[in-house]
């Protein structure tokens, strides 16, 4: 399945359609990370990380599953 965010050279893509409800995406843009959840009512959500140490974090992050386990231990203080 094609993943439905996506970064050019003119900015950040979302694909909403393709974007599975209550799940969190993810990109890179400008050294800085996007992330991107459809909640239930199917309103996108959008989030831009500034922090230089979380968003190399965010880089190593290979897939979503392990982005949201990144952000449950950022939140307990255990990065």
């Amino acid at each position: 399945m094609e993943y439905p965010v996506s970064v050019d050279e003119n900015g950040v893509k979302f694909k909403p359609e393709k974007m599975e409800k209550e799940k969190l995406y993810h990109c890179i843009f400008k050294n800085k990370a996007i992330l991107v959840f459809k909640d239930s009512q199917d309103v996108m959500n959008c989030y831009e990380i500034e922090e230089v140490d979380l968003v190399e974090q965010i880089k190593k992050i290979d897939n979503d599953d392990d982005l949201e386990k990144l952000f449950e231990d950022y939140l307990k203080g255990n990065t």
